[in-house]
C-alpha cells in the first residue's frame, strides 16, 4: 500500500538506530533512542498559498532529513512504522 500525503505533509521512514556507542558498547533495543534521521518515501502538493496556488515542496522523495523528537504521527502500514508529519517539523536536509 503506498501512502500519498496531502497538502504540506511528507511520509517518513525512520532510519535504523545505532546498536553501539561510540565506545563500543551494545545497547539492548529498549535502551536505544529513536532515530531522528529518516528518508522521505512521498511528499504532498505542497501548501496551499492564500491567492489559491501551491508552494513547491522543498523536500523531496528520497532526501535523508533530521526531525524533532516529537515530531510527525506515527502510523503502521504493511507492518511497518512510518511517520506522516509537516513539512515545517523537517529541522534540515542532508545532502
Amino acid at each position: 500500500m503506498k501512502i500519498v500525503p496531502l497538502g504540506e505533509n511528507v511520509v517518513v521512514q525512520r532510519l535504523a538506530a545505532e546498536g553501539r556507542t561510540t565506545g563500543g558498547v551494545v545497547l539492548p533495543e529498549s535502551a536505544q533512542e529513536k532515530p531522528r534521521q529518516g528518508r522521505v518515501l512521498s511528499v504532498g502538493d505542497g501548501r496551499l498559498l492564500a491567492g489559491g496556488g501551491r508552494a513547491k515542496p522543498r523536500v523531496h522523495e528520497g532526501d535523508r532529513v533530521l526531525f524533532g523528537g516529537y515530531a510527525g504521527n506515527e502510523v503502521l502500514v504493511d507492518g511497518e512504522e512510518l511517520l506522516i508529519m509537516s513539512e515545517d517539523e523537517i529541522l534540515a536536509v542532508l545532502r
